[in-house]
């Protein structure tokens, strides 16, 4: 058997296996880091005040005594690209896209309100009163939230 052929051979395959090693640490080194947030950043950014509509409302972690009409639970799974962002910035741009998913459920509906909203990411609750669960990585930043549609009087 030619020697510059079985060498080459063994040397295509090395380079095959060390890129398949790379590739397997890189996949297994992704970050996902769990951040808790403040809603209320969120709620304040210009963007929100001209996207969300000022007669629905949104209400973290409670439901008030006065509900008229249930429309049903919903999940709100929202990602965006992180990529030469901060991790604070991609998070509040990821959960307002959240929050206009539930308007939109909202109009849909009939209701009025998105009540007893909890983070929901990997199905896992979170419920706060003034905080969001964001998990951000190098490309992605998602958001998963849950919460009631109703009409409030």
């Amino acid at each position: 058997m030619n020697t510059t052929f079985t060498q080459s051979r063994k040397t295509l395959l090395l380079a095959t296996a060390l890129l398949g090693g790379l590739a397997l640490a890189s996949t297994s080194q992704a970050r996902d880091t769990e951040l808790m947030l403040p809603v209320e950043n969120v709620m304040n950014m210009p963007e929100a005040r001209d996207k969300l509509d000022a007669d629905i409302r949104f209400i973290f972690a409670d439901a008030p005594d006065n509900v008229v009409e249930e429309h049903g639970n919903f999940v709100s799974n929202k990602k965006t690209n992180a990529f030469n962002k901060s991790d604070d910035e991609a998070c509040r741009w990821v959960m307002l896209s959240a929050l206009l998913s539930f308007q939109d459920r909202v109009r849909s509906e009939g209701g009025n309100a998105v009540v007893n909203i909890e983070s929901y990411y990997d199905q896992e609750p979170n419920a706060s009163k003034d905080q969001y669960e964001c998990h951000a990585g190098a490309l992605m930043a998602g958001v998963a939230l849950r919460g009631d549609v109703v009409t409030l009087p």
